[in-house]
């Protein structure tokens, strides 16, 4: 009897990006990013093989549904997770397969002014103190993903605080040489503020060398807030103002203009 031959495994399918599902209050949103209609940009995004992995916590009061972006990031990138929570035991359980915490960084500000920074690095490693380490490039080689918090400035402080295994991952910073696209439709009160898909776009870049990501991430995000500025003066967006929902169930929360959808560690999202 002839001994079969070895049958090779069937190729592994693409991977797909792990997105939390989408809880829309509005019947012509997209079913992929939540956006309306207007401002959804999903048909020309094409995805991303990405080395570093992502991972974007997004706290669970983030309402930015209009100019939000990261869903957009982690939709582009296919080697991504995207969850929505407050806390989580362990990085393991937050990104859905065994991952080391020591492997991994963290994107997170927190007191660090850009001043103290290195002025030749967007990209910044810091030690426990919160001071640049002094070998960046070494501070960053083996780095298997990033972690970004989706939120205003003290959301991403929270999820910080609720999440004690971060303290076991690499601290990461940015320090951007360009202002965020955002312009005038948000106001930050740092010049570090970027949206998530842009901070997302910078560090995986840098951190892959491949400027390809970041030329990627930000075209979609400029074609984005170009639907919204033409929506806008269309008044196709109705009442809805940049934050999401109506601006009467804003003015309820009586959310401070300074607090407005700032990402921890250069992010806006």
């Amino acid at each position: 009897m002839r001994p079969q031959q070895p049958v090779d495994p069937a190729p592994a399918a693409p991977r797909e990006p792990d997105i939390a599902p989408i809880l829309a209050d509005a019947a012509d949103s997209c079913p992929r990013c939540a956006k309306p209609a207007t401002l959804c940009v999903c048909e020309g995004v094409a995805p991303i093989d990405n080395k570093v992995a992502l991972l974007v916590l997004q706290h669970p009061q983030e309402q930015d549904r209009l100019l939000g972006t990261a869903r957009l990031a982690t939709l582009q990138l296919a080697n991504s997770v995207f969850k929505i929570g407050l806390s989580w035991p362990s990085l393991a359980k937050a990104l859905g397969r065994p991952a080391d915490p020591a492997e991994w960084a963290i994107l997170h500000l927190g007191s660090a002014k850009a001043g103290d920074l290195p002025k030749d690095r967007e990209l910044v490693v810091l030690d426990k103190k919160g001071v640049a380490l002094p070998d960046q490039d070494r501070a960053l080689a083996g780095i298997k993903g990033v972690v970004i918090f989706d939120g205003t400035w003290a959301q991403a402080k929270t999820l910080w605080w609720r999440n004690a295994w971060v303290l076991k991952a690499k601290r990461l910073v940015l320090n951007p040489r360009r202002s965020s696209l955002y312009g005038q439709l948000r106001r930050e009160p740092r010049r570090e503020g970027l949206s998530t898909i842009e901070a997302a776009a910078l560090a995986l870049g840098r951190m892959e060398q491949r400027p390809d990501i970041e030329a990627a991430l930000r075209e979609s995000f400029a074609r984005m807030l170009e639907r919204y500025r033409s929506a806008k003066a269309n008044g196709a967006l109705g009442d809805q103002d940049a934050q999401g929902g109506s601006a009467s169930a804003l003015n309820s929360e009586k959310r401070p203009r300074n607090r407005r959808r700032k990402v921890q560690s250069a992010l806006r999202t």
